[in-house]
């Protein structure tokens, strides 16, 4: 603008253009990102082979992703959880029988609640 030209358009920039950050490296990293959502960007960059920050940018911007930590995650029941399951609902239904308003059912989920040892253990994309 100060040269008087009016154009919107970028100006060419001295350096090397970026060559990492094309479809097939965002295609990869999807790729490895789906087949273990618990790897750390670095761990990613790594096994791609570019920078740590573009590999950020990559899952970020293109894949929309952000790092969540989970508390609770579901899980299969042991064999003592099926056994408590099965005498719980055993006894609400023969008193759901002899007394009808006596029991208010819902929608359950039944999960398995841990401590993780570290939160990044429990993070995942």
């Amino acid at each position: 603008m100060k040269n008087g030209s009016r154009s919107f358009e970028d100006d060419p920039r001295p350096g090397r253009p970026s060559t990492s950050h094309t479809e097939e490296t965002v295609a990869r990293v999807r790729e490895i990102i789906r087949a273990d959502r618990r790897l750390t960007i670095r761990e990613v960059a790594e096994d791609v082979g570019i920078a740590f920050g573009t590999c950020q940018k990559i899952l970020t911007e293109d894949l929309q992703m952000r790092r969540v930590s989970a508390k609770f995650v579901p899980r299969l029941l042991t064999a003592e959880q099926k056994d408590d399951r099965v005498s719980i609902c055993t006894d609400l239904h023969e008193r759901a029988q002899n007394d009808p308003n006596s029991v208010i059912t819902g929608d359950e989920t039944w999960v398995y609640g841990y401590d993780p040892e570290t939160k990044q253990m429990s993070s995942q994309w």
